[in-house]
């Protein structure tokens, strides 16, 4: 393909990345980008060239030795619910932005312990970008089909790294803050992961489907080659102890590699993400791993013979079968893994070469002393120039150095050099006694072995037969093989580095730790870090400090930093916070610590203690007072936990009050009205009986007619009153429980039509129409003079407020589930949906006008609900287009217990 279209190309795919990242740092995008799973997908930063690379020429060439480098991630994510939650809660409360700030600020704030992680961390990483930037070229002049020139101008490589340091230095620096989150960034990774496992996907089913016939095929092809068996087993003890320590410094390089810590800790948003990624990651990897072995040994039943770079199968194979459109979507895939790595990594380096070398070292005098606007700029100006530091300086690495050496071989280099921060990692989340000198001489020593071990060798040539150095060791001591040092001489190269290394790190780190004691800013912090959960929320309280300080000349730095506005806005959220008079002279260890934690994140820890330190007049605190003034803390925190434990028990029982007072006082209304409206209902009856009674009593020459129709009257009226009490204690015996119901099988359809038959002439007199919807036998259970009641009921009230001309009455019956469902529909004026709840309360009517009925008791509706819950269903009104629904269920098979 021709170099010119594969480069616009690759130019298309970059502007394509800027597009994204722009669109994802704008406010209304952030539901698209602030959610659990680009945060999942940007941790597959983890997956560069390497992964899409190297793996195939590792599987190649030695078989399953690829695995652990995924088998240790997976092993401790489901850990990270514990331990990156905390890694990340401490670096959240303290606004740290770099592995260096973490490890640092544990450790006493130590600017030289900060200073010594971030060379740990360039050493370990600028080799590794230049790794990427070597994957790039030689696919480039794959794809191409061209050769490599010792031109710098004329390598295509160039171009590529002065574009990434543009995106980079623009995206990565858009805030003075380091701890600020990078929306655009992060998303950008996210999509890149997604676009490299699919093109890897895409490659591995036309490998293993289309060119092979399937996995079997690969297999038995591949099984008649020389060594298939001896590379594809895992082997005795030696070889496992191999594997072990691949896969422990994998473990340790998923946490410490500054790229992850950046993604997974820095641009982490909600802890709670964490929860998808403990699934998603390692879904991840396994989809990435699925085609690694037939690609692999696809292409050494291909190329079998063939002087060709394993690493590279994956595009020579489509390649092999004219398969362009395939063999361009397979480097952009590699293309997205290599650049995701040295953005990010670029951006994090650049933040500790910034805040832990540069600004502590050298430009913090001059910082001091000018505006913030000129500060914001210079502490940018600074991480670009860092930025473009680092990735010109691994663009020479790669053109001097990297060129030969395989993908794998200085990937591995890079994780066992990042390894040396592990005791002092872990240690500080996990160990109080762990100490500064202890950090500090744990790395230097195992960095020190680790260049004896590994860099030393490797710069001199493993191929080198002339050097004595690694053929008889050092002053031709035998003992002093790097390779073989004090003997051992069962373990490969890398796994022999980092096996003693980490022996002489960890026991160093244990061992000066425990001989002597840090001083009580360690044991502070050390507190804090080991006991986050206690001091999260209220974190500037456990600091311990004691000295005198004037707000006013902590103000006076921060505004040198943040600005006027800023800090005015951040010390009002202070005052607010802990309740302090914003007029107080005196500033207390709270605002020491809360300045500092403002400044960490534009200028690092160690440089914003520094800040602080120099208006502020420290006295030293010994051990015992530390530790009497934290004790006193943990006290204070447990004591603040209790009263807001307590504060909110007591606003819940006062909300439960409340609420039951609502309740009595709705009962004693419901109560009053229900005493008049019985009052009223009785005494109508009462007031017609005796006003005919006494009209009999004092006229005996009353007509006989008119005698007659005053005795039907009172018979009349004494019915009333006899059903309304019937009803009372019928509606009290429900609600006691003291009612008894005798539910059968029973046809309702027949049900329904005995109940409508009393009503026929009333239906009959109003001009109404009535239907049945539903004519078959529908078998329930029930008690069928109760349902006959209910039916009676719903059907009296229809007839009552249908109109007086084109009546209509409905009631459809249908089956759902174990329940039928029985409506009741008119075309009168309808009920208010605001009363669909309330229509079942007892005299409904007697407080709602707009809804009283005519006649009748108000009693109705409420016995009809108790009935139908009797029968273990349930009653409701709904939404018609015009006039009143009510519907209720009753079971159609038998409920046990109903007879209550």
């Amino acid at each position: 393909m021709n170099s010119a279209v594969l480069l616009l190309i690759l130019l298309g795919y970059l502007g394509i990345l800027f597009f994204i990242a722009h669109w994802a740092e704008k406010k209304e995008n952030v539901k698209w980008t602030n959610n659990s799973y680009i945060y999942s997908l940007s941790l597959a930063v983890y997956c560069t060239a390497w992964t899409y690379y190297g793996s195939i020429g590792v599987a190649a060439n030695s078989g399953l030795s690829y695995l652990p480098i995924y088998i240790g991630p997976i092993i401790i994510i489901p850990a990270w619910i514990i331990i990156l939650k905390k890694i990340i809660r401490i670096s959240r409360v303290n606004k740290i932005s770099s592995i260096a700030d973490f490890i640092s600020l544990r450790y006493g704030n130590s600017r030289f312990l900060g200073a010594i992680v971030t060379v740990v961390c360039l050493a370990g990483i600028l080799p590794y970008i230049a790794l990427q930037l070597k994957a790039i070229s030689e696919t480039f002049h794959i794809v191409t089909k061209t050769k490599s020139s010792s031109y710098i101008f004329d390598d295509t490589t160039t171009y590529v790294a002065v574009a990434l340091a543009l995106f980079a230095s623009y995206y990565g620096t858009r805030y003075v803050d380091a701890s600020e989150k990078r929306k655009g960034i992060v998303t950008a990774v996210a999509l890149e992961s997604i676009l490299k496992l699919v093109f890897f996907l895409i490659i591995g089913i036309y490998v293993t489907f289309f060119v092979f016939d399937g996995y079997d095929d690969i297999y038995a092809q591949a099984s008649l080659l020389d060594n298939f068996k001896e590379k594809n087993t895992i082997g005795g003890l030696e070889q496992g102890l191999n594997w072990f320590f691949l896969s422990m410094v994998s473990l340790f390089a998923i946490f410490l590699l500054p790229r992850q810590f950046q993604m997974a800790v820095v641009e982490n948003n909600r802890e709670r993400h964490i929860k998808t990624a403990i699934w998603l990651f390692p879904l991840y990897l396994l989809l990435f791993n699925l085609f690694v072995y037939p690609i692999a040994w696809g292409g050494n039943v291909l190329f079998e013979g063939k002087n060709v770079n394993a690493d590279t199968y994956s595009l020579l194979i489509p390649q092999y079968f004219n398969n362009t459109f395939l063999t361009i979507l397979v480097f952009l895939g590699g293309f997205s893994a290599a650049i995701s790595m040295i953005v990010v990594s670029s951006i994090s380096l650049s933040t500790m070469l910034s805040n832990n070398l540069l600004i502590p070292y050298t430009f913090l005098g001059k910082l001091r002393s000018e505006e913030q606007v000129i500060n914001n700029k210079k502490i940018v100006n600074i991480r670009k120039f860092g930025i473009f530091l680092l990735i010109i300086s691994a663009y020479f690495i790669y053109r001097f150095f990297a060129l030969d050496y395989n993908l794998v071989s200085i990937g591995l280099i890079s994780f066992v050099i990042i390894a040396q921060l592990a005791p002092s990692f872990f240690g500080a989340i996990f160990w109080r006694r762990g100490s500064r000198m202890g950090a500090i001489y744990s790395i230097i020593i195992g960095f020190s072995v680790c260049i004896y071990t590994l860099l030393i060798p490797y710069a001199t040539g493993l191929t080198n037969s002339n050097s004595s150095f690694i053929s008889e060791g050092l002053f031709q001591i035998e003992l002093l093989k790097p390779f073989e040092l004090f003997g051992l001489n069962y373990l490969q190269p890398v796994p022999h580095a980092l096996f003693w290394s980490m022996l002489f790190n960890t026991l160093t780190y244990f061992a000066v730790s425990v001989s002597f004691k840090g001083n009580y800013r360690e044991r502070n912090y050390a507190e804090m870090y080991v006991d986050i959960d206690k001091y999260s929320n209220n974190h500037e309280n456990a600091f311990v400090w004691k000295g005198t300080a004037y707000t006013s000349d902590i103000e006076k730095v921060l505004i040198r930093f943040l600005g006027n506005e800023r800090t005015k806005r951040a010390l009002n959220i202070f005052n607010l916070k802990y309740n302090v008079d914003k007029n107080q002279e005196l500033a207390d260890a709270r605002l020491v610590k809360f300045a500092e934690n403002l400044l960490t994140g534009h200028i690092g820890t160690a440089s914003a203690r520094i800040l602080i330190s120099s208006v502020v007049k420290e006295e030293k605190i010994t051990l015992p007072e530390v530790l009497k003034i934290l004790e006193e803390s943990k006290e204070n925190i447990i004591t603040n936990k209790k009263l807001l434990e307590t504060s909110n028990e007591l606003k819940e029982i006062t909300s439960q009050l409340q609420k039951a007072n609502e309740t009595l006082v709705r009962k004693d209304i419901q109560k009053d009205e229900f005493l008049d409206t019985v009052t009223h209902e009785l005494r109508t009856p009462i007031t017609a009986i005796r006003a005919a009674s006494e009209i009999l009593h004092d006229d005996d020459e009353i007509p006989e007619e008119l005698r007659k129709q005053f005795l039907q009257n009172i018979i009349s009226e004494s019915d009333r009153l006899n059903r309304l009490i019937d009803k009372i204690l019928d509606l009290e015996k429900f609600e006691t429980g003291k009612q008894t119901i005798h539910p059968k099988q029973n046809n309702l359809i027949a049900t329904i039509e005995n109940s409508i038959e009393p009503l026929k002439q009333l239906i009959k007199n109003k001009n109404i129409s009535i239907y049945i919807e539903s004519k078959d036998t529908v078998l329930a259970y029930y008690d069928e003079d109760r349902i006959i009641q209910v039916i009676t009921n719903l059907v009296s009230n229809a007839i009552k407020f249908c109109p007086d001309n084109d009546g209509l009455i409905s009631i459809q019956v249908l089956i759902k589930d174990e329940f039928v469902i029985t409506s009741v529909q008119d075309n009168g004026k309808g009920i208010n949906p605001n009363d669909f709840d309330v229509i079942f309360d007892k005299f409904y009517q007697a407080s709602n006008q707009n809804f009283k009925k005519p006649v009748g008791s108000g009693l109705g509706l409420a016995i009809c609900k108790q009935i139908i819950e009797h029968h273990k269903g349930k009653i409701w009104a709904e939404p018609s287009t015009k006039g009143a629904s009510i519907s209720f269920t009753l079971p159609l098979k038998n409920n046990e217990n109903t007879d209550l």
